[in-house]
Order: C-alpha cells, then structure tokens, then sequence
C-alpha cells in the first residue's frame, strides 16, 4: 500500500482516535511511525473485533467479552459471559473454575475496586446475579500485574458496568419454561413465598432469630406457651402449587447531558427482576468403611424445589470533560432462594429404618456496593487515578426448619414423635458489618516518543486494599416435649396446625439449644499493598512489564470452642513480596510471543475458615478450618498469538504453577461415628502444567459460501499432582496392618479438570437495512475431576464430565424491536460425583457409586425487547 497524496487517517484504537497526515510516498513500514495526536473520542469498545484489539495490544494475558458477544451469545448474566472464554467453566452452583482450578483461586473487581463475596460458600459473589444489561465489558486477566490483588492464581475478573456513550431507553421482558420443572403439579413452596412479600424477599423478615433471645447469649432459653405460639411468625407449612414459567423483566436508561463546551453528563439507571423454579431429583448418598467394607452409609433419594427471586439495581453517574473523568456507581443485587428438600431412604448403616425428612429454608442475600472512582490527565505524560467503595452486605439462612419421621404409608395422616432431632430450626447469619476498598495510582510517562506513538518508558506507583470485618451467628432452637410423649399424626405439607394443638394442650414447647459460647464468631480481614509498574517499550515490538507488590495481609479470627468460655483469637499477620514480569514481543504485525513470571497468593473461602459446624440433616457436617494458611502460587506463562484478521486468532498457550500450601475439601468420617464431615485442609504442595488452545475462524476462508460463519474453539489439558501435607496423610491413611504413607496412590489436585473444552458456531446475517440476524450454538465440557479427597479407605469422589449445549438466535427486527430465543442444556446430561473406583478397601455398595447425581433439564427461553 502506497500513499500518493495528502491523506487524513482517523483510527478509532481502545478509546481514542490518531489523528495523522503525510504527503510524501511512504510504506506500512513507515506509516507506524507518523506522528499523532491524541484526540479524546468515542469509539465503540463493546463489539469483538475492538476487544480483540485490545486484547491484541495488551503486555498481559488479558482477554475480555465484549457487550456484543454477550448480546449474540443469549448471555443474560455475568457467569454465563465468562464461561466463553479459554479455560473458564462453571459447576453447579459453586461458582467459575478457570483452568481447573476452584473458585477459591479467583478474585473479582467490579470497576477495578475489591468486592467481597454475598455467599460464605462462594470465593466471590454469585455472578448470575449480575446482569448483562448493565455490563460493558467482562475483563479477565489470567497473569498476574502488581496492580492486580495478590489473592490470584486463576483469574482476576473486572466487571466494567456500561459506559456512557450515547442516550438509550431500553425495556426487555423474558419468559422461559424448563422441560423438569414448568408447570408441575404439586410443586412445593414455602408457606409465605407467595405474594409480593415473597417476590420482593421480604418474607424473610417473618423467619428472624424470635426477638426473645435475638440480641442475647444463649442460655438455654425455654419459649413459654405463648410465646412458642406467637414468636415464630414462619408457617412450617408448604403449599402445593402448578410451577410456573420463569420469568424477568429489565429496564435500562442512559441520558447524557452537556456541560460546557467539552464536558459532559451521564446518568445511568437500570432495574432487573426475575422468578425461577427449579426441580431437582437424584440421589444422595454416603460412602464409610463399616469394618474395612466400603458401604453405603445413607441410601437416600432427594427432591428438591426451589422458588428463586432475584432483583439488581444500578445508579450511575459519570462526568467527563477532556481528561477528566468521575464515576459514581450504586449496585444493589439481592437473592431469595425458598427451598424445600425432601428425603427419603435410611441413614447411618440403618438399613431397617427407612426415614423421611424436610427442610425448609430460605437462602437470602443482600448486597449494596457505593463506588466512586475518578481519574484525571495532566498533559500528555501525567495520569492519576483514584477509587473507593463502600458495601453493606449481608447473607442468611432464617429459620431453617427440619423434621424427621419414619416414612409414613399415609403422608397426610403419619406417625410422628417430638423429641431428639426430629423438629429443628436453624438460624445462620453471616453479617458483613464493614467493607470498603480503595486504590490509587500516578502514572508518568518517561523518555520521548520522537516519530513513535507511544513513550518508551511509563513508571506507575499506586495503592490498593481493603477491609473485610464480618459477625456469625449460627443458632438452634428445637421442638421439645412436655410431659408424656404421645406421637400425633401429621399432614407431612400442613404440619402446623398439628404443633399448634400440641403447644395449646400443653405437650411441645420450643427451647434454644445453641452452644452458649461458640454460635458466635469474628473474622477479620485487613490487606494492604502498595506496587510500583515499570512499563518499557525498547521499539514498537518489544513490550517489557516489571512489577513489584508488596502486600500485607492480617486475617483475625475470635471464636470459642464448645462449653468454654475463653474467647480465642488466632491472628495471622503476613507481609508477601510478590514481583511480577510480562514481556510481549510482537514479531511481526500478526504475531506475538509473550512470556510471564510471578508469584502470588490464596485467600480461602469464608466457610473454610468459619470455626462452625453447619448440619444438615442427612449427617453431613460442614467444618471450616481456621488454621487454614494461605496459599503461595508460582506461576509461568508462554504464550503464542497469530491475528490474520482483526477478526480472527490463534493462540497457544504453556503455563505451570507450584501452588505451596493448596487449600483442598476433604469428606470423611465423623468424629462422632455418625455422617461424614466436610472440611478443608492444607496440602504440602501441589504442581501442575497444561497446555491451551484457542482459536477465532472465518469459515469463508474454506468457502465463499461460508462467509457469514464464525468458528471460536478452546480447550484447555493440564496435568496436575499433590504432595499430601501431615494432616491429610492422616486422614486419608487406611487402617491396614503395615501400610505406609508412600502407598497412598498417586492422585492430583482437588477440583483440577484434566480438559475443559468450549466452542461456538456463529452464522450472521445482515438485511437491507444493515440489521443483523445471528444464530450461534455454544458447547462445553470439562474432565473428571476431584469434588471431594476421599478418607479412612475410601478413594476420592469424583464429579464426572457434564456436556452442555446451547442455542441462541438473536434478530434485530428494526431500530427499535429485537427478539431473541435460546435453548440451554439442549443435551440434558445427568450431573453426577461418584465414588472412585480406586478404594483401599474392599467395596460392597451393589455397584452404587453415586455421591449425588441429577438432571437439570432443557431450558427454553425468548426474549423480547424494546430500545427507545
């Protein structure tokens, strides 16, 4: 390409438009050295061609999905967007595994400031609830830079809300109906979900710790008659309804103003709500050495219905004008999850004694995130940021109610006996009483660009951290006879009018049996770390990142064993120095070869280090370990790149990563010789290496015929391995005469997939009037991998490979109309965890393996919506 004449170039690159000319005869060569001027524009980040730029220009491993992918995709929330990316899926409900890896190596920033998790089981919040609507762009950085929080060894994940570009109304309503759970009869939902209160969540007020013992120490409180009668203001009932379809409605608005010649106004606002029922059966079995005989310890078939609501609002506001730039971001997201789970079959080696029992509980979570963020240039060479939040955040289990009977012939008139455990309610209250997180960042440009559009060198020095103070309380109140116990008989779905009559005659009382020392406890969590960047650019191909975090990370534990007094307080204060390097050299216009070194930490989930032991009624206990220690991650990273288009990529990636002191959940026995006992501990060391490959086609490039087609495939191997630590080699040691350690078998790290695969096929199709129609199918798959160490001679539980395939069409009709239809899980493979077949002792389960397994079924949605 030669240049003959006076010529205007505008290029519209990550945010900003070059502008340049040249009058002489000139080659691409020498074109990469026309000056420019940065001129501030608008240039439309959202579409996959500008991300792939982006991520073509990037010295670090960073790849995104833009709003138009997510849009094409049928993605309607944040979890779904990430699981399109190398290496990224989601299991179940336990959050993103990226590169095998659990969740627990993960961390999230939400416009570049910390955001602590809603749920203790989960690393971070539960991204479903993050819709799309209000998402610019999903960032993922998958190696490290020193202004990245240490806590990282899969992936940090950015959450950039949308941008203010241009003025839209936008409202869209979703229907969908699943092939399991849409209009079934005798779907059963807590007594109370019903109604606007339960829309809204707002029945949980009516399942609160009773105001009797709610502020106070328990000391075995017994609820007099009137009270048992008038202080719990939750129904024990269920009623039996007709499932049905799975609804959401969003509204979004953006409106700009200006100010001033070059300034402007955006104020953002968006309001998301929807229902869901699910339905869920399988099995839900125990696996315990009964005399060095692996056996069934529970045989238990469960159902399980869950009437979800889900609510998002976000307020925004931004501020620009030349180089200055303010953000104000409100996000409020709120879970109510109704749940009932009924069991049945016989627990505890009780063959004999086949048992039905209930739960009935709400997992509800609030979560309010106040931001403000800003960033201000000073010429060409200066550049300060600057970001605070702060978030209000709370998760709870009110009143979960439990109750037990042999299994009855007649569910409407069956047996049933106060006393024991057979009439529970639990209270679990997770409250975050403080958060806030903040950073800040100068920046200056160093050495001259001369004809180079860039300076060679950039220095960036900054802060960021926060603080994590969270109170828990988790209580037991139970239904206690009084005087002769005479078993009654139950309506198993109307059950409280029965314990109403026996509190009026004088036969049930409730009473608190909370430990009067350990239901309480505190974590702590302070992280602080400043870092200094040293970005040098020798030429146009070379790009060398230096980076160096110096992180101090203080973790407070207060919490009292059972029946003592004496408040513990375990204290754990590190300072890590964490160095990071990220070279790219661009080989050419197409490719590039990168090349990243460093080391960083894990933080656990908070339920690993909770002191508490959550029961369930099946005999499972989970016990958090609060001498869990952090992890300390090596990684490395080669990575090849080819860009014949701007719309097309290949990549091969090598990566290895020594995790020192990996966290792993283990099951095994009780220590009171009854269910299983789910925690967590320390391993030596784990080592792991695997390969990826990804790739973005144009089928064109085989035929004309198939121009309009997009091929995107990924896939990750790994091969991983783990030196057991002190505490795990006594757990999972066998009890035979003469075994040694060095005969535990070979096995790798928890949660580790051997391959993750994902792909989708993309047709689109433009009309006359430039609207688009897109047809995409989407797989993905990941390898056996370990859910769970095994113990006391069991193998591991393994959870096997789940195949999901999806559909999505999308059309714009006109400017204003769009629809959009998707057909998820299309497959409608069965989930199943297993028990591997590697025991050390002999099995005799008649060929059941199942840990747990279910269907899911297919999902059927459409959308439509309507842009002002």
């Amino acid at each position: 390409m030669k240049i003959n004449k006076l010529s205007i170039a505008v290029v519209f690159l990550s945010g900003s438009m070059f502008y340049a000319q040249e009058t002489k005869q000139d080659t691409i060569i020498k074109e990469k050295k026309i000056d420019g001027v940065v001129i501030q524009g608008s240039s439309n980040k959202k579409t996959e061609t500008a991300v792939l730029g982006e991520q073509k220009k990037a010295v670090i491993q960073k790849q995104a999905v833009s709003a138009e992918e997510i849009s094409r995709k049928g993605i309607s929330n944040v979890e779904q967007g990430l699981t399109k990316v190398t290496g990224i899926t989601t299991v179940e409900g336990r959050g993103l595994f990226v590169r095998g890896l659990e969740e627990r190596y993960n961390y999230l920033l939400i416009n570049g400031l910390g955001s602590p998790s809603n749920n203790p089981f989960q690393k971070i919040i539960a991204l479903k609830q993050f819709p799309t609507d209000v998402v610019g762009k999903l960032n993922i950085y998958k190696t490290f830079n020193s202004n990245l929080y240490g806590d990282f060894a899969g992936a940090t994940f950015d959450i950039e809300t949308l941008t203010i570009d241009k003025p839209f109304t936008k409202v869209e309503f979703s229907v969908g109906v699943n092939t399991l759970s849409t209009f079934r009869d005798n779907f059963k939902r807590a007594e109370g979900a019903d109604g606007i209160n339960g829309y809204l969540g707002l029945n949980s007020r009516d399942r609160r710790l009773p105001n009797e013992v709610r502020d106070s120490r328990p000391n075995t409180y017994n609820f007099n008659k009137s009270e048992s009668l008038n202080s719990f203001k939750d129904s024990w009932n269920v009623d039996n309804v007709k499932s049905l379809p799975n609804t959401s409605i969003g509204f979004t608005t953006v409106q700009k103003v200006k100010t001033g010649e070059t300034g402007n106004i955006g104020i953002l606002f968006s309001l998301n709500q929807g229902s869901k029922y699910s339905y869920k059966e399988g099995a839900n079995n125990q696996y315990r050495d009964n005399g060095q005989i692996i056996e069934l310890s529970n045989l238990l078939d469960k159902k399980s219905y869950v009437y979800e609501l889900e609510s998002s609002v976000l307020l925004g506001a931004a501020y620009k004008n030349k180089g200055t730039n303010i953000n104000l971001n409100a996000i409020y997201l709120q879970n109510s999850a109704n749940i009932i789970e009924d069991f049945v079959g016989y627990k505890n080696f009780s063959v004999e004694d086949k048992r039905f029992f209930r739960t009935n509980q709400q997992d509800i979570s609030r979560f309010l995130n106040l931001q403000l963020t800003g960033s201000q240039k000073l010429g060409e060479r200066h550049m300060f940021k600057a970001g605070g939040s702060y978030v209000m955040n709370n998760y709870s289990q009110p009143d979960r109610k439990i109750f037990e009977l042999t299994y009855p012939q007649d569910f409407t008139s069956a047996a049933f006996s106060y006393g024991g455990n057979n009439l529970i309610r639990q209270y679990l209250d997770v409250d975050g009483k403080f958060y806030a997180s903040a950073f800040g960042e100068y920046s200056i440009s160093l050495g001259n660009k001369g004809e180079r559009k860039d300076y060679p060198m950039q220095l960036s020095v900054g802060y960021n951290g926060f603080s994590d103070i969270r109170k828990n309380s988790y209580r037991f109140i139970f239904g206690t006879p009084k005087g002769v116990n005479t078993p009654v008989n139950i309506n198993v779905d109307n059950i409280q009018s029965t314990l109403t009559n026996s509190i009026n005659n004088d036969k049930l009382f409730y009473k608190e049996d909370s430990d009067a020392y350990s239901y309480l406890s505190n974590i702590y969590q302070f992280v602080n770390a400043g870092y200094i960047n040293f970005d040098y650019k020798p030429d146009d191909s070379w790009d060398i990142l230096i980076g160096g975090r110096y992180e101090n990370d203080m973790r407070i534990i207060r919490y009292n064993k059972p029946g003592d007094s004496n408040r513990l307080n375990l204290t754990n204060d590190k300072n890590y120095f964490l160095p990071s390097l990220s070279v790219k050299k661009a080989l050419n216009s197409k490719n590039n070869l990168r090349l990243s070194l460093s080391k960083t930490v894990t933080r656990p989930i908070l339920i690993e280090t909770m002191p508490i032991e959550y029961i369930n009624p099946d005999n499972t206990t989970v016990r958090g370990n609060e001498n869990i220690t952090n992890s300390e991650n090596y990684n490395i990273d080669l990575k090849w790149e080819y860009f014949p288009t701007n719309k097309e990529m290949f990549a091969v990636n090598l990566f290895a990563k020594r995790i020192d002191n990996a966290i792993e959940k283990s099951i095994a026995p009780s220590g009171n010789a009854s269910g299983v006992v789910i925690t967590f501990y320390n391993a030596d060391q784990a080592t792991l290496a695997g390969l990826e490959l990804e790739g973005i086609l144009s089928l064109g490039r085989i035929s004309e015929s198939l121009n309009k087609f997009t091929l995107g495939a990924n896939a990750t191997f790994m091969y991983s391995d783990v030196k057991r630590s002190k505490e795990q080699l006594q757990t999972e040691r066998p009890n035979l005469p003469g075994f040694t350690d060095d005969q535990l078998h070979k096995r790798g790290l928890q949660g580790a997939a051997p391959y993750t695969i994902n792909a989708d096929l993309k047709y689109e199709y433009k009309n006359s009037k430039n609207l688009s129609s897109t047809f995409s199918i989407v797989y993905n798959v990941s390898g056996s991998k370990i859910y769970a160490v095994g113990g006391s001679g069991t193998d591991n539980y393994y959870e096997k490979p789940f195949h999901q395939l999806d559909f999505v069409y999308q059309n714009q009709i006109d400017k204003n109309w769009n629809i959009k239809l998707g057909v998820q899980n299309i497959l409608n493979s069965k989930y199943r965890v297993e028990l591997g077949d590697d025991s050390y002792y002999t099995v005799k389960t008649n060929g059941n393996y199942a840990l747990n397994n279910y269907f899911n079924g297919v999902n059927f949605n459409f959308t439509v919506g309507y842009t002002f």
